[in-house]
């Protein structure tokens, strides 16, 4: 029997449509000699489906339509029980719907990409490729993943982070704080977002208030940015496991203004969108030797310390001026997985798909030889274990 490969994607995410277009070009590449697919997709509301009709990135154009073509479905929260069920019991006969063998998620996004649903994957069991719990989480909070950079000597640019509540409460001095460690100009980012979603920039107070009263309206923390003026954006993929890992070719994004906007990156300038792949890019990157080399190490530098896993988008930014490189954040699941990316490298986009269902198995293989508990039941050796413990009634 082919190995049946479960493909999650949509979400409660602000990216949720830039995931259907990613995971139906993932879907897509999957050699069907080799393996079954099954796409679960996560509407808006966090509910299951799956279903034939969910593979053609057309019927996303009509979403009640298309889930009335579709099983809502579910899995659940017990180790090692793989089976999707129906949400609608039959009357007679099984409910589980089918088994998953191993699970690629491409989900982009808040509530999704940042190790909540990894957290899902990782209760149940089941083999699943992409970054764990902890790596997700560091790699969408950009406050978080750059005070881990920082602390393993991977240069990224000054930066001031504070809550909305401090913003609400203290604005005025949160403004002073932003002023007297980065000045102007600065860049606004919500901590948790990618896509560019929230993301502004500011070359004065009035503007600085206006765009973190933006970046608010998305997330409880919110980190403002020294903008680097005159800058070159860089992108690098990187495939493995944070022990084992390869360096994609670099890629330079066509940009207008101080950073690559949310239609630059996935409309292309059109009204049709191929996810990343419709950016305007140079593959590979007219860059010198040693620049290049230097680009790749820190991207996988930051794929290692973060303890990343699968197929990641490390985007760094190199000023033009002094020709310094900050790495600028780490995109766990790509855009597209970045199969551009590989395919300018060597690799195509089906095995890259394969390399991935690999390296879930492998890290599963590699879990299962680790203690998790002990045979030895304390409560069976009397006095229960509990001396001393508040509250314990005999």
């Amino acid at each position: 029997m082919k190995t049946n490969i479960g493909v999650f994607f949509g979400g409660r995410s602000t990216e949720h449509e830039i995931s259907v277009i990613s995971a139906s070009q993932a879907m897509h590449a999957i050699d069907r000699e080799k393996y079954d697919v099954t796409p679960i997709y996560i509407t808006k509301q966090g509910h299951w489906y799956t279903g034939d009709a969910l593979l053609d990135v057309k019927n996303y154009r009509n979403i009640p339509e298309l889930l009335k073509q579709c099983q809502e479905v579910y899995m659940r929260p017990v180790y090692d029980d793989y089976n999707l069920y129906r949400g609608t019991k039959k009357m007679f006969g099984s409910d589980v719907l089918t088994k998953l063998d191993v699970v690629i998620p491409v989900l982009h996004g808040s509530n999704v990409e940042d190790g909540i649903f990894e957290g899902v994957l990782q209760t149940i069991g089941i083999p699943y490729a992409g970054c764990d719990v902890l790596s997700s989480a560091n790699g969408m909070d950009k406050i978080t993943m750059k005070m881990i950079l920082q602390a393993n000597d991977v240069p990224v640019v000054d930066y001031v982070w504070f809550t909305d509540n401090e913003w609400g409460n203290r604005r005025d001095e949160v403004v002073d704080r932003i002023e007297k460690r980065l000045g102007y100009p600065v860049i606004v980012k919500p901590a948790n977002l990618g896509s560019s979603v929230g993301i502004g920039s500011a070359h004065n107070r009035e503007q600085l208030i206006e765009k973190i009263n933006e970046a608010e309206r998305y997330s409880m923390r919110m980190i403002v940015e020294h903008l680097v003026e005159d800058l070159q954006e860089i992108n690098c993929s990187v495939l493995g496991d944070c022990d084992d890992y390869r360096m994609s070719v670099l890629e330079e994004p066509i940009k207008s203004g101080d950073f690559l906007t949310y239609d630059q990156k996935y409309l292309g300038g059109g009204k049709g969108s191929k996810g990343m792949q419709s950016a305007q890019k140079r593959i590979p990157a007219e860059l010198p030797k040693e620049e290049t080399e230097r680009i790749q190490y820190l991207a996988g530098e930051t794929f290692r310390v973060l303890s990343c896993h699968g197929v990641s988008r490390v985007d760094v930014i190199v000023d033009r001026n002094t020709r310094k490189v900050y790495v600028n954040e780490i995109n766990t699941i790509p855009g597209s997985l970045s199969f551009y990316l590989w395919e300018a490298t060597g690799l195509p986009f089906d095995k890259l798909m394969d390399t991935l269902v690999k390296l879930a198995l492998k890290r599963k293989r590699q879990q299962s030889l680790k203690t998790v508990s002990y045979d030895q039941n304390i409560f069976s050796l009397g006095g229960g274990g509990v001396k001393g413990a508040k509250g314990t009634k005999a």
